[in-house]
C-alpha cells in the first residue's frame, strides 16, 4: 500500500451543504435526490441539475461505488506539494453520480477502471470529515 499524506482542509460550509458536512461527522455519506424527477444529486446544492426543481430531499448513500477514472499525481501545488504520488479520481456511486474524490490506502494493482471501492471519511480540525474512497474489503 502506498503511503500518501494529503492535506485536510476545513471544507467551505454553505446554508445548501449544512445538513451534508454535518452527516460525515456521523461517517455518512448524504446525496439528495429531486422529488420532480428522482434524479439523484453529486454535489449538494439547491437546485436539480437535470429539472431546475427545487424539492429536493436528503438519503444516505450507500458510501460504495467503482472507479470511473483516475490519476496518479506525483508533484501537487500548493497544499498538495509534498502529497505525492496521491490518487485524483472519479468514483461512480452505486445511487448513480460521478463524484471527483481521492483514493487512499491504494495499490498499483488497486488502480483499475470498475475496481470496487467503499468511502472513507477522513477528518477536518473542525470535525468535519472528507470524504475519500479506497479499495473495497
Amino acid at each position: 500500500m502506498t503511503e500518501t499524506t494529503l492535506p485536510n482542509p476545513v471544507p467551505p460550509i454553505t446554508p445548501d451543504t449544512t445538513e451534508f458536512w454535518e452527516a460525515t461527522k456521523r461517517g455518512e455519506l448524504l446525496l439528495q435526490r429531486c422529488t420532480s424527477c428522482q434524479s439523484v444529486i453529486w454535489y449538494p446544492r439547491m437546485m436539480c441539475p437535470e429539472c431546475s426543481g427545487t424539492s429536493l430531499e436528503w438519503f444516505t448513500g450507500s458510501g460504495k461505488g467503482e472507479i470511473y477514472s483516475w490519476t496518479k499525481t506525483r508533484k501537487g501545488l500548493g497544499d498538495y506539494a509534498k502529497a505525492g504520488p496521491f490518487i485524483l479520481a472519479y468514483v461512480q456511486l452505486e445511487e448513480g453520480p460521478k463524484v471527483m474524490t481521492n483514493i487512499v490506502d491504494w495499490t498499483d494493482e488497486d488502480l483499475v477502471i470498475g475496481k470496487p471501492v467503499e468511502v472513507a471519511f477522513t477528518p477536518t480540525e473542525d470535525g468535519t470529515a472528507l470524504p475519500r474512497f479506497r479499495p473495497a474489503k
